[in-house]
């Protein structure tokens, strides 16, 4: 067996208005759980996900409640083509909605990302298959919040209804 590792950043596309969770797994019924965990945490909930076998047939397994999110999960996961990972896409909530739940589900090794901002995965790929190295979120730091930021940051959270 070669002991060469090759690696790659895999781009996430996000949605606009949408936020996307991704994270490591494992067992076939991942899928299904976890579009439990969303639907009883969240009425209406409108998202689509995608988890990733690491033996077997090794297929994207995929479920959700919106067509375009559950595809693109699909698309955006067999890209990334690590196994035993999972990705969701949402649209209308956000990852603070479910996180506890989703962390609460017995197949969820991990969650690496939640977010809405842009997003790299950093794959390491060798002779056997691919794996998960880092994930990029977002932007690097620009400096310190201010009195001003923290004023400007504690007025935001109320007027989004997470603070009263």
């Amino acid at each position: 067996m070669s002991s060469e590792v090759r690696f790659e950043v895999v781009e996430v596309k996000i949605p606009e208005g949408c936020n996307v969770i991704f994270g490591i797994s494992h067992f076939i019924k991942t899928v299904e759980d976890i579009y439990e965990a969303f639907v009883n945490t969240v009425p209406g909930a409108r998202f689509g996900l995608a988890f990733a076998e690491a033996s077997g047939p090794c297929l994207i397994r995929h479920e959700g409640t919106d067509e375009e999110l559950r595809k693109l999960a699909a698309e955006t996961l067999l890209r990334i083509g690590c196994g035993h990972t999972f990705i969701v896409f949402m649209r209308g909530m956000y990852p603070i909605n479910v996180m506890e739940r989703l962390k609460s589900v017995p197949e969820v090794c991990t969650i690496l990302a939640a977010t809405a901002n842009p997003l790299q995965i950093i794959v390491a790929e060798t002779s056997q298959g691919r794996g998960v190295v880092a994930v990029i979120d977002g932007y690097k730091p620009k400096g310190i919040e201010t009195e001003k930021d923290i004023k400007e940051r504690r007025e935001f959270l109320r007027k989004i209804g997470y603070k009263f």
